[in-house]
C-alpha cells in the first residue's frame, strides 16, 4: 500500500494544479501540500520527484518544486486509476452522511447492511468509512459494526467551533514562534488570486472546502506550535458535515468576499504586521460564522 500512495498523492496534485489554474514555475510546497492531501511530506516528496522525472515539475536546489507548465496545461497523467478518487470525492461520503443527519440510518449499523443499501463494494465503503472515521463523525465497533458519532450536528454545536476559532486562530498569529514562510505565503495568494478570477466556479464543494482551510491551517503553522496545529486541523475536520449542509442554499459569489480577505490578511503578514493581521483574522472569522448562522437555519434540519 505505502508503495501505491505517492502515484495517488502524483494524481492528486496534478488535478489540484489543474483545478486551481495554478501559474508555471508556481512553488510547490511539500508541507503545504502534506497539509491540504493529509498526509506526512514523505509520499509528497516522493510525488513529486515522480512528477519531476515526467517533466510537469521541476526543482532547485534549497528551493524546492515548481510548476513546468501552466497548470490548466498539464495532461492527464497515463495509468490513472479509478482507485485514486478521494472519499471526500465520492459522492457516497456526502450520501452517508445526509442519509445520518436525516435519520434514514440507524445509530449503529453493518457493513453488510450499508453494502446492500447503496449496492456498492466493500473497499469502497471501507474507503468512504475509514474517512469518516478520521473526520471523527463515525468509529468502528468490535466485528464489522460502525457507530455514528453525534459531533457538530447542530447549529449550536457549529457555533461553539466557530467561537474556538475565533478563540484560537488570531492567537497563533500572535505567538513568539511565528514565522513567516515566504514561498508557502506566496502560495496562498497565488490561489486566492485564481479563485477571485473565476477559478472558484469551476471547483467542487469539496475543492473549495480544502483550500479554505488550508489557507487558515497555513497561517496558523507558521505559529511553529504544534498544540495550535493540532486544534485547528481538528475543528476543521469536525466542522465539514454541517459545511456540507450549509453550502445546499448558498451562492458560490460570496467567496468572493472571504478570497479578499484572505488576500487582505496575506498583505497585512508581509507587511509585519501581526497585530493588524490577528485582528482582521478574528473579524473574518466572525462575518464567515454571521453568514453560516443564516445558512445553517436554512439547510435540512438534523432529526
Amino acid at each position: 500500500m505505502a508503495n501505491l500512495l505517492p502515484p495517488h498523492i502524483a494524481d492528486r496534485i496534478v488535478d489540484h494544479a489543474r483545478s486551481n489554474g495554478l501559474p508555471k514555475g508556481a512553488h510547490l510546497g511539500a508541507q503545504a501540500l502534506a497539509d491540504l492531501f493529509n498526509v506526512s511530506r514523505i509520499p509528497v516528496r516522493a510525488a513529486l520527484v515522480l512528477l519531476a522525472e515526467e517533466g510537469l515539475v521541476f526543482s532547485e536546489r534549497n528551493r524546492g518544486f515548481f510548476l513546468a507548465m501552466e497548470g490548466a496545461d498539464l495532461p492527464e497523467r497515463k495509468g490513472r486509476s479509478p482507485e485514486t478518487t478521494t472519499p471526500w470525492d465520492d459522492p457516497l461520503y456526502y450520501q452517508l452522511a445526509e442519509d445520518w443527519l436525516s435519520g434514514r440510518l440507524g445509530e449503529r449499523v453493518s457493513e453488510n447492511e450499508l453494502m446492500r443499501h447503496y449496492a456498492v463494494t466493500r473497499h469502497r465503503l471501507l474507503k468512504v468509512l475509514q474517512r469518516a472515521a478520521e473526520d471523527l463523525w463515525v468509529e468502528r465497533l468490535p466485528g464489522h459494526g460502525w457507530h455514528f458519532l453525534a459531533v457538530m450536528v447542530s447549529p449550536q454545536a457549529y457555533e461553539d467551533g466557530y467561537r474556538f476559532r475565533l478563540v484560537i486562530e488570531p492567537a497563533a498569529l500572535l505567538e513568539p514562534s511565528f514565522r513567516i514562510d515566504p514561498a508557502a505565503l506566496a502560495s496562498l495568494s497565488e490561489q486566492q488570486i485564481s479563485l477571485l478570477k473565476g477559478g472558484f466556479r469551476k471547483l467542487s464543494q469539496t475543492e473549495l472546502f480544502s483550500l479554505n482551510s488550508q489557507f487558515h491551517e497555513v497561517l496558523v503553522g507558521f505559529s511553529n506550535n504544534p498544540f495550535f496545529i493540532d486544534a485547528v486541523k481538528k475543528i476543521d475536520r469536525v466542522r465539514r458535515l454541517l459545511d456540507f449542509r450549509s453550502t445546499y442554499t448558498s451562492s458560490r459569489d460570496r467567496l468572493l468576499k472571504q478570497c479578499s480577505e484572505h488576500l487582505e490578511i496575506i498583505d497585512l503578514l508581509e507587511k509585519g504586521d501581526n497585530k493588524g493581521a490577528s485582528e482582521f483574522l478574528r473579524q473574518h472569522i466572525q462575518g464567515a460564522l454571521e453568514s453560516k448562522r443564516t445558512l445553517i437555519a436554512k439547510a435540512p434540519p438534523v432529526n
